[in-house]
């Protein structure tokens, strides 16, 4: 394949015709350096917030982040309380005491800071703290009513993208889990500082990473609401994720290439809340439900094999993606679609992560049980450009394997 002089690969069926869409995303976003310091306060009271929880773990307590939010909120005149006891896979105790926390403490606004697992348990927070729902009622596709409290995210990792996403995840059982999606999750204010990210570990920057490409892959191959808007997302965090991802992981103190991270992953995240995520996530969720593989790593694992699982309906696509990662890529529309499989495969291994289920000491006895699980994830199956069934799974398992 020759790699100067950019083609422009085939345009897909689906682009032909323009599809009817909305998209919808957080009212604000404030991005750059520092910001959690200097802005997060003046953001706060723009929300009429003047007593917050700030929703977090542990480990963000013990790095002294925190201590940057709560200084700048108290020179804002705002008072806050903090709750952190969010664990990864929240579980439904979890967010009750949360919840219980929160109305203890008369709050009236709700900060998130942390990664995935604590943005999710602060939109419940702000959804449900002084709601007459309850959780269980709340659970799957707009079930949410009424109005919630001000509501700012905070990331500290690059990668799920919830800062600006309308679905929360809840552990509801040993391997089981439930989501809520609603507009009422939605953010006021997404504020975006990559300082708050250097003390990463490389594997987490690495998982998290990959975790934030393949939003913007699935994003853009959605089979039922892949829009011009997501679209255009989805490749400009595709561009920033692949260039910058590597750096972000071998110079964990590269404050350039940790907020393209940042920003790359927030655009995935826009993209996919709006043209959602297929297979790879529903092969995922098993892994992470069985044997606790955190998720974006679970992603990592099934991610080349679902992209050639795919490949006989997404040439087109897998092509103008291999333009993102490559403008100067040349070569016929199949060609650029395998060099893009393979790309995202040594990219997995330039950031060393463990690339296969071996690694992971999955029992190969256990790969029909993960085949059969995959397919009870049904809503994000039905985005998959290709139909995807259990002997399909299970033959991406052993592909893993």
């Amino acid at each position: 394949m020759r790699r100067n002089n950019r083609v422009s690969p085939k345009i897909s069926q689906r682009e032909l015709t323009m599809q009817d869409f909305s998209f919808a995303t957080v009212k604000t976003i404030i991005s750059g350096l520092g910001s959690c310091q200097k802005q997060l306060g003046a953001a706060a009271k723009s929300l009429a917030m003047s007593r917050v929880v700030i929703v977090t773990d542990k480990g963000i307590v013990a790095s002294g982040m925190i201590e940057l939010a709560l200084a700048s909120l108290h020179d804002a005149g705002i008072e806050s309380v903090v709750y952190t006891d969010v664990v990864a896979d929240p579980s439904e105790i979890i967010i009750e005491k949360a919840l219980a926390f929160a109305r203890e403490q008369k709050v009236d606004g709700v900060i998130g800071l942390g990664g995935g697992s604590s943005m999710d348990v602060t939109k419940i927070v702000a959804l449900l703290a002084y709601s007459s729902q309850t959780l269980a009622q709340v659970y799957g596709v707009a079930n949410a009513t009424g109005v919630r409290l001000p509501l700012i995210q905070i990331p500290t990792t690059a990668g799920t993208g919830s800062e600006v996403t309308a679905i929360s995840i809840v552990t509801t059982g040993e391997t089981t889990k439930q989501g809520i999606v609603s507009p009422l999750l939605l953010a006021d204010i997404a504020l975006l500082d990559a300082t708050l990210t250097v003390g990463l570990p490389p594997q987490v920057t690495a998982a998290t990473g990959i975790d934030a490409m393949v939003h913007a892959i699935e994003a853009y191959t959605s089979k039922l609401r892949k829009n011009a808007y997501s679209d255009m997302l989805a490749c400009e965090a595709l561009r920033l994720l692949s260039r910058h991802i590597v750096t972000a992981v071998e110079e964990g103190s590269n404050l350039e290439a940790r907020q393209a991270m940042l920003h790359g992953a927030m655009l995935a995240g826009q993209a996919f809340a709006n043209a959602p995520v297929a297979a790879v996530h529903a092969l995922a969720y098993p892994l992470g439900g069985h044997y606790h593989i955190p998720h974006g790593l679970s992603n990592s694992l099934v991610l080349p094999h679902v992209l050639r699982f795919n490949l006989p309906v997404a040439v087109a696509e897998y092509a103008q993606l291999a333009n993102v990662i490559n403008p100067y890529a040349r070569a016929k529309a199949m060609t650029l679609a395998e060099y893009f499989i393979e790309a995202m495969q040594t990219l997995i291994h330039a950031v060393k992560l463990p690339h296969n289920l071996r690694q992971m000491n999955i029992p190969q006895t256990d790969l029909a049980m993960l085949a059969k699980d995959a397919m009870l994830q049904q809503r994000l199956l039905m985005n998959n450009p290709r139909e995807l069934h259990e002997a399909d799974a299970l033959a991406i398992y052993q592909a893993a394997y």
